[in-house]
Formats: structure tokens, C-alpha cells, sequence
């Protein structure tokens, strides 16, 4: 699975952060990003589904 974090969507508000902090980063601005090429480990995955569904703009999309 590849988390990914759409920058336009983003408004800063950190629950993916809160949730999985190994995964979503925050910049200085509080914005989340995603380190390197996205992929979450396997043991991350149920807290990326949690991180994805609890973010207020819908800015995290999963990949297979």
C-alpha cells in the first residue's frame, strides 16, 4: 500500500499526523507529506486506513 497526500487539499489541520507519524510528516507550515515513495508497512496499514478516513479534507488517498 502507497499513501499519498494531495498538496491542494491539505489545509494543515495534522490528524494523519497525530494518527500514523512514521508515515505523514508535517512541515513548518503544519502540512502533511509523505517521505519517499509512500509505501506503508504492513503494520501501518490499519492506522493509514484510520489516518485516511479521519482527514477533515479528504487530502490522503491509499494505493494497492
Amino acid at each position: 500500500m502507497r499513501a499519498k497526500v494531495d498538496p491542494v487539499k491539505c489545509e494543515g489541520f495534522g490528524p494523519c499526523n497525530e494518527v500514523l507519524p512514521e508515515i505523514f510528516k508535517l512541515d513548518e507550515w503544519n502540512y502533511a507529506y509523505v517521505e519517499g515513495d509512500g509505501e506503508v508497512p504492513e503494520e501501518f496499514e490499519e492506522k493509514a486506513r484510520e489516518a485516511e478516513t479521519g482527514c477533515p479534507v479528504h487530502a490522503i488517498t491509499l494505493e494497492p
